[in-house]
């Protein structure tokens, strides 16, 4: 049994090495070092109440944002009319500014949005508005026609260059429906995963953690004015899954470390779970970044080469949505499963051990300190060479040793033992 726990002590040691031994005889190395070895140098669950603070600001201003500014919905959810036409034609480029005069003086209303999608050649300009009848539609198509000439395929000034499409309104009730549909099967999903993978503790932790990123992503979207279509929608349901791919890898390591966790006295609950998350830093680090090319690459194709909105719109979200679950991961949803865990009689009653442990440990290092300061000061003179006292029960260096000036070993000094002789 001895031999166990001894064995079970060592390997704990070269895992996790002692906090007190790191903080003292560790050599101090970089941050990229630090990171990569994730020693547990960079306390962030020690730290928590800060990020709560963070996160809970983020969270206020997200939901101020969505209460009072609400959302752009592209026209799939509103319902109305787009118009396009390239950007280029006889009369020189064309800007948004010129468009929208056109469409005020030729309808007698302002449009709801005319952006440019694109550069170059293939640039186009993008008018929607609420819905149009057929009249008004083909009023609009002549107007613009005839103010920039736009050119169609062959170079030449077309009216075939400019297209338009509606989408009714009941049309965008369905897509809306039906997209928070989707996404209310995938937190059910989630929940019932996370709950039967994870206890209780955990499952509520990164439910949490869910919740705060769907505020978050869809906040930027309302303070940035992002326009919010079906691709927003499918992008948003793959950074959740992203983000609780990452929660799970971090809890993974979390319940590596604390399985057992109350039989030692090492380190705390919230000192394991804070080196779970150093361990795997540089995992997430790499996963983020890993992820966040492919979706660089899609924005790049879709703004500068192929001038396509769905494209753009489905990087957008899930550029926000890995930013977003990279930081939940790490900063917010540990922190809260330390929070949670340490309501509880074990982790309380574990943390006071640990506590007592190393007050006991103070205690006796500052005792043995004093004993050796007064045994210094209790040396003889005879001890000391050419007035160098001896420290401790240690000889001053070049001393000799001293003779016993009676007895050795129980017999008179000086007389020879003849027995047996």
């Amino acid at each position: 049994m001895a031999k166990d726990i001894a064995e079970d002590t060592a390997s704990t040691a070269v895992e996790a090495p002692d906090l007190e031994a790191s903080d003292a005889g560790a050599p101090k190395h970089g941050f990229f070092i630090r990171l990569y070895t994730g020693t547990g140098a960079f306390e962030v669950i020690g730290k928590r109440k800060m990020w709560y603070a963070i996160s809970g600001l983020i969270v206020v201003v997200c939901i101020v944002s969505i209460a009072l500014k609400g959302f752009t919905f592209g026209i799939d959810f509103e319902g109305g009319t787009k118009v396009s036409m390239p950007t280029t034609g006889q009369n020189g480029t064309v800007t948004t500014r010129q468009v929208e005069d056109v469409f005020t003086k030729t309808l007698g209303r302002d449009p709801a949005s005319v952006v440019i999608v694109g550069n170059g050649e293939s640039a186009t300009v993008q008018i929607r508005s609420e819905a149009l009848d057929n009249q008004q539609t083909e009023q609009l198509r002549t107007a613009l026609f005839d103010a920039f000439k736009p050119k169609g395929a062959d170079g030449e000034p077309s009216k075939a260059a400019i297209s338009d499409s509606a989408v009714s309104e009941t049309w965008g009730d369905q897509i809306t429906r039906k997209a928070l549909i989707a996404l209310a099967v995938f937190l059910v999903l989630a929940a019932i995963y996370i709950t039967f993978r994870y206890e209780r503790y955990m499952a509520i932790s990164a439910l949490t953690t869910l919740i705060f990123d769907l505020v978050t992503t869809a906040g930027v979207y309302s303070i940035v004015g992002f326009e919010v279509t079906p691709a927003t929608v499918i992008g948003l349901l793959t950074i959740l899954g992203f983000s609780l791919y990452d929660t799970v890898i971090v809890f993974d390591k979390v319940e590596e470390n604390t399985h057992g966790f109350e039989h030692t006295t090492r380190r705390t609950f919230a000192e394991q779970a804070n080196l779970a998350v150093n361990q795997t830093f540089m995992r997430s680090i790499n996963t983020s970044l890993i992820s966040v090319l492919p979706i660089v690459a899609l924005m790049v194709v879709a703004v500068w080469l192929l001038g396509v909105g769905t494209l753009m719109d489905l990087a957008l979200v899930q550029l926000v949505g890995v930013i977003v679950g990279t930081y939940s991961s790490i900063f917010f949803a540990t922190p809260l499963l330390v929070s949670l865990r340490e309501r509880t009689d074990l982790v309380r009653t574990h943390t006071r051990r640990v506590m007592r442990r190393r007050d006991a440990s103070a205690t006796k290092a500052d005792a043995g300190d004093a004993t050796d300061q007064d045994e210094a000061a209790a040396v003889p003179a005879e001890a000391s060479v050419g007035g160098t006292p001896a420290v401790g029960n240690k000889p001053a260096p070049g001393a000799r040793p001293a003779r016993p000036s009676s007895t050795r070993a129980g017999r008179p000094t000086g007389k020879r033992n003849t027995r047996g002789r």
